[in-house]
């Protein structure tokens, strides 16, 4: 099972969130993106405590194309440490998890 993992990737607007997806889901780097509006993040930066409103991303993908993934996000995300946290899936419908090994292999 923990051949398919969940990865969290924060966004700074819409446009960002969808594009991110857009890229990830047509480079077969992850089955499914899904975009969680209005997300109220408060962290530490720079020394000073921030509170900024983001969009939630949260993909489905197989081991195999995590390295790529993170290259991706990495590559073409706005913020200079962007997040991206990755946690496998402990359990699953079998046929589920097959559609993400199937939608996330690199296709002839």
């Amino acid at each position: 099972m923990k051949d398919y993992q969940i990865v969290f990737v924060t966004a700074p607007d819409r446009e960002t969130a969808r594009h991110l997806v857009q890229c990830t889901i047509q480079g077969r780097l992850a089955a499914c993106g899904k975009i969680f509006p209005n997300v109220e993040s408060h962290y530490w930066w720079d020394g000073k405590m921030e509170c900024s409103s983001e969009f939630q991303i949260i993909f489905k993908t197989h081991l195999d194309r995590m390295e790529a993934l993170k290259a991706l996000i990495m590559k073409e995300h706005p913020y200079d440490t962007p997040e991206f946290v990755a946690i496998p899936i402990e359990s699953g419908i079998d046929k589920y998890l097959t559609w993400i090994k199937q939608e996330t292999k690199i296709q002839d």
